[in-house]
């Protein structure tokens, strides 16, 4: 392992071993502080967010910009604060910390009997609405994290999700996408985070006026195996709380080829993403490159950038 894994490995597990045991309002405070400083240095995942902003808000001003980040990466690290302490959250915690609306869209289609798909952009805290869906609502789910360097910081979140109650699968080597579709068949939950492309057979989409690729695999699970398909946007108010909302499903088109298919059906979640999205920029935490005009070939679909979570 080089130095730089050694470091990046020992920087998360000193969140998770330090972090959790802060009191919650000195969590809060060293948060902010940590956002706060990296916003000031203006590095490439500051440029990259106000870069990504500019299109989620346009004509939006270098103020405005600088506003959006500002607000930006306090909620970026919000999640990290959360992320490192909900292994020592309480069970009344975990149910009181996020209030999704429509709800009745996940629990209607768990009761068919048929499996139900949740995909969801990288808004607020995702994992905080897993832990919340396995703890109140007590219902199990599989999701796919992607292969991480080193290998160590990757078992780190493996571990951390499998102890908030998630089966998590690998993104990379072939078998996560059969042992899903096997989930579903079962009546399961499937939970995937599908506003990044992180393969080269991402389907291309409209979002907020810009090509970008988006993953195919929450379409084709619904089609091979009859899942319900909900888009999920979640987002931060003032409280403690996280708020969230479960979007309609999205309907197999009766008409067209598995392609055609997938293509209308992956539009339709980067629509319900981009309502989402646009209704609360700043929890939206893209510090990627993410349109294709910005994708050079160093950076095409499937090449990993550090900061993925």
């Amino acid at each position: 392992m080089s130095a730089r894994d050694r470091l990046t490995d020992g920087l998360y597990g000193a969140g998770w071993t330090t972090v959790k045991k802060l009191p919650e309002p000195a969590a809060v405070r060293l948060g902010r502080t940590v956002a706060d400083v990296a916003w000031k240095r203006r590095g490439a995942g500051v440029r990259r967010l106000e870069s990504n902003y500019a299109r989620v808000v346009p004509g939006a001003g270098p103020e405005r910009l600088a506003a959006l980040s500002r607000a930006g990466m306090r909620s970026y690290l919000r999640y990290w604060m959360e992320s490192f302490r909900l292994p020592a959250w309480s069970t009344e915690r975990i149910k009181d910390g996020f209030a999704p609306e429509d709800l009745h869209h996940l629990t209607e289609g768990m009761d068919a009997g048929k499996g139900v798909v949740l995909a969801l952009p990288h808004l607020a805290n995702w994992d905080l609405a897993g832990a919340w869906v396995t703890t109140k609502l007590g219902i199990p789910f599989t999701t796919v994290a992607e292969r991480l360097k080193p290998e160590t910081l990757y078992d780190r979140f493996v571990a951390y999700r499998e102890g908030l109650g998630m089966e998590v699968l690998p993104h990379s080597g072939g078998t996560a996408f059969g042992t899903l579709a096997r989930r579903l068949r079962d009546g399961g939950l499937v939970c995937l985070v599908a506003d990044r492309d992180l393969s080269a057979s991402g389907v291309e989409v409209d979002f907020f006026g810009e090509t970008a690729r988006m993953p195919a695999g929450p379409a084709l699970l619904a089609q091979q195996t009859g899942a319900r398909l909900l888009p999920v946007t979640l987002w931060y108010d003032d409280s403690p709380m996280m708020r969230g909302r479960v979007h309609p499903p999205v309907e197999v088109p009766e008409s067209g080829t598995r392609a055609e298919k997938t293509s209308v059906m992956t539009q339709a979640l980067a629509d319900a993403f981009a309502t989402g999205i646009a209704d609360h920029p700043e929890d939206w935490h893209m510090l990627q490159r993410l349109w294709l005009k910005d994708l050079d070939p160093a950076k095409a679909p499937g090449a990993r950038e550090r900061g993925d979570r």
